[in-house]
């Protein structure tokens, strides 16, 4: 006959006792060692003490220093043509004549009409002196002169508005005329841009007044020349701000050498206000919670703080740090969500 085992309610309960103490301690001790032999991996970087420049950025349209559209100011047949397309020309420049053998011939008929009184009043002016001639006959003579000296300049004038010519260096535009075609008042002929020099209007927020100033130094850049940065100079700036979005108009003057930028482009303008000497740290670092902003330190001991850091200027990639952290001291740059206060962590690069 088979005796049934039973277990005592103090054996029992000394059981229980043993499992609850393994439940309890045994996980806690292996995290720890877990922990203590799998440091986070991380990426570091020195607070240091740099120059910190505030600039200013805005976008504006380029336009010529000087641009003009060239047209003609009477209806006449186009003679000879003296330019083509795009090309560079110097102020004073004939682009092109327009039929001129009326006003040419008109103005060889006064030369010799002029000519030939200059001498008949030569030849009075002579015997006047001899008392050979009356003093009414020596002004005749020279109101002659006089007024074929008149007709002759207003023929040079006719003659010359038959001529175009640039009235400043640039560069051409498309022609848009051939030779013997009847050009109208008003009708494009081509347009001529004066481009060594490119204005740039920019709107600035009326808090960034009192930085900006006739001759300050300004940076432009355009997506067409990525890398390239064109180097110019405030030139104006408006007299009113904009009730409307409470900004100011500022011209700038921007050097362009080698005729890269064109009217009508897009600029990227950057106005620098100062330079700050101030301790500055990757943005990479910073960790928001709610309204503040921390970063981890690193100690000597590879061990994490978490630290409240007050920030002053921002740019891309960069802020300023006011208080909470002093040069030298180290800061996490990757690897910031694998760690939290008091973390044991692995130095894998320092990114200084």
């Amino acid at each position: 006959m088979s005796q049934q085992f039973k277990f005592s309610p103090l054996v029992l309960a000394v059981v229980l006792v043993i499992a609850f103490a393994i439940y309890l301690f045994l996980p806690a001790e292996t995290e720890t060692q877990q922990r203590q032999g799998r440091a986070s991996p991380v990426v570091v970087t020195s607070v240091t003490e740099q120059a910190f420049p505030i600039v200013v950025e805005a976008l504006g349209t380029a336009s010529a220093n000087e641009s003009i559209v060239v047209t003609a100011q009477e209806a006449d047949k186009v003679g000879e043509i003296f330019f083509d397309d795009g090309d560079l020309v110097e102020a004073g420049k004939l682009l092109l004549t327009f039929n001129s053998r009326e006003e040419e011939s008109r103005v060889e008929e006064l030369k010799v009409n002029l000519a030939e009184a200059k001498r008949q009043l030569a030849r009075v002016r002579d015997l006047a002196q001899e008392n050979a001639a009356s003093q009414q006959l020596l002004d005749e003579r020279q109101a002659l002169v006089d007024a074929l000296k008149a007709q002759l300049d207003v023929a040079l004038a006719r003659l010359a508005d038959l001529q175009i010519t640039a009235p400043f260096g640039g560069l051409l535009g498309v022609r848009e005329i051939s030779e013997g075609a009847l050009v109208r008042p008003g009708d494009t002929i081509t347009t001529l841009d004066d481009l060594h020099v490119v204005k740039v209007d920019f709107s600035i927020s009326e808090r960034h007044l009192p930085s900006v100033a006739l001759g300050q130094q300004v940076t432009a850049s355009s997506v067409a020349y990525p890398g390239t940065d064109f180097s110019g100079e405030i030139s104006h700036i408006a007299s009113r701000i904009d009730p409307i979005t409470r900004a100011v108009q500022v011209r700038a003057k921007i050097d362009n050498p080698e005729y890269q930028l064109r009217p009508g482009m897009l600029l990227k303008v950057v106005v620098e206000k100062q330079v700050l000497n101030t301790l500055v740290i990757p943005e990479t670092a910073l960790v928001p919670i709610e309204d503040k902003q921390y970063v981890y330190v690193v100690d000597a001991e590879n061990k994490t703080k978490r630290t409240e850091v007050k920030l002053g200027e921002r740019k891309p990639g960069l802020a300023q740090v006011i208080s909470g952290l002093s040069e030298g001291q180290k800061v996490v740059v990757e690897g910031t969500l694998r760690v939290k206060d008091g973390s044991t962590v692995k130095v894998v690069g320092d990114s200084q």
